[in-house]
């Protein structure tokens, strides 16, 4: 996913001469299913054909070994190249302007082009909604409003209070109108700030309630290398932070990217690595050689942050002293995966996206499963909370109760606010009965 944004930008400055292919090869059962393939291709803004490689196929035709793979073919079809994992943008630029002068040097180049017809979504008042954030002590719920590029604060019944940003993409400060971002997703709230990770911009943006400003905090819009150690703010570039959460003024950043969690302490001008080697995979130890795999969700009860590590299905924990150490709730590895209730080893999670913690609970947006899962960090056990694992809208007892890749969950006033990430909607759980009801809102 993290590929898509520079994919974007070099199908728009290459259109003529770049034709682009994309080749699903799913690792989550999930992911296999064409109509989640669909969605996906509609949630990222995909803007070239895809094929639903569920068997391998193409796979193993290729000798893939990793994802992403990039395969390079010239105008005649032929493989010339091959790249495994991310690839900068500049790199990936400069490459290409050279296939492009030595293919029209020889007389190869065609541009006519492709005949496809891409879909579209339009007309629902959210577009796939990544993270929700509510407040109980003022009575807002804010909404990452991710497709619509923009943030929406309504009450907690749902009313609409105002809009900050949107529709179109942008990278811009500014009033609430003016303001611009791209696919936001994380919030964090202290008092009347609010903060935003501004996922595609690749930055941390800050908005003042009061004024009705909103400011660019770190980032310079231009996605950070991996193996990046931060700096001044300013300065920083980061790589796609995904999630937000708040301890004594020090914001902590779920930097989906490299594998890592960041800390950003303004008083100190300064956004760094704080857990994560870069290494992906699951492995606990000390903050700066544990290594993660793409966090995704991030919360804390004051004495440690839980995250949700999304590409090895696990729940884990890093400790709030740099001296600390990293270490697994429930989780066992890039491979391991499933819908396991249960405790310790035989849990089994598939990619959860939310994680918030609430009077010794972790609820969980446990993704793939369409589920949301209570995670125990005493016990280490877990157990599914709402929903039946199939996909779907439905309403009720939470037993019987659909969601469709849930991506973000917050508690106010004795509910459950879930982004229900595909079906564009805000559902609401009580917490006491279970009973699911999907949020009204209005006036937007």
């Amino acid at each position: 996913m993290h590929l898509f944004p520079q994919l974007r930008k070099l199908e728009k400055k290459y259109e003529k001469e770049l034709a682009v292919i994309g080749v699903h090869s799913a690792k989550f059962p999930t992911e296999q299913e064409t109509e989640s393939v669909r969605m996906a291709i509609l949630r990222y803004e995909i803007g070239h054909p895809v094929i639903n490689d569920s068997q391998f196929k193409v796979w193993k035709s290729y000798a893939c070994r990793a994802w992403p793979t990039i395969m390079f073919l010239d105008p005649e079809g032929r493989v010339i190249g091959k790249h495994e994992g991310e690839i900068p943008y500049d790199a990936f630029d400069r490459l290409l302007e050279e296939m492009v002068k030595e293919y029209d040097a020889k007389g190869l180049m065609d541009r006519r082009p492709l005949d496809y017809r891409l879909e579209s979504l339009e007309g629902a008042p959210l577009s796939f909604p990544g993270k929700v954030l509510a407040d109980e002590a003022s009575g807002r719920l804010f909404i990452s409003d991710s497709n619509h590029n923009r943030i929406v604060q309504t009450t907690l019944e749902g009313d609409v209070v105002q809009t900050i940003g949107g529709v179109t993409p942008g990278f811009q400060d500014g009033d609430f109108v003016l303001a611009a971002f791209d696919h936001p997703q994380g919030m964090a709230l202290e008092g009347d700030f609010l903060y935003i990770a501004d996922t595609e911009n690749h930055a941390i943006r800050k908005v003042d309630l009061a004024q009705g400003y909103v400011e660019t905090l770190t980032g310079t819009g231009q996605q950070g290398p991996f193996g990046n150690t931060g700096g001044k703010l300013k300065d920083s570039a980061l790589n796609s932070p995904w999630d937000l959460t708040l301890h004594q003024g020090v914001l902590y950043i779920a930097m989906a990217g490299p594998h890592q969690l960041w800390s950003l302490a303004q008083s100190e001008n300064r956004v760094a690595p704080y857990a994560g080697s870069g290494r992906e995979d699951i492995a606990d130890g000390p903050l700066s050689s544990a290594a993660l795999a793409q966090p995704s969700g991030i919360t804390n009860d004051g004495h440690k942050l839980y995250f949700a590590d999304s590409e090895t299905s696990s729940i884990r924990t890093a400790d709030l002293d740099r001296n600390g150490r990293v270490n697994t709730i429930v989780g066992q590895g890039l491979f391991e995966f499933g819908d396991v209730d249960g405790t310790g080893p035989e849990v089994r999670l598939q990619h959860p996206l939310g994680i918030c913690w609430h009077d010794g609970v972790l609820y969980v947006a446990d993704a793939y499963n369409h589920k949301i899962k209570k995670v125990y960090p005493n016990t280490q056990a877990a157990m599914t909370f709402l929903g039946t694992g199939e996909r779907g809208s439905q309403d009720g007892p939470g037993n019987e109760a659909t969601f469709y890749e849930p991506g973000g969950v917050s508690v106010a006033s004795g509910k459950l606010y879930v982004a229900d990430t595909n079906n564009h909607a805000i559902r609401v759980a009580d917490l006491a009965t279970g009973k699911v009801t999907t949020l009204v809102i209005r006036g937007l």
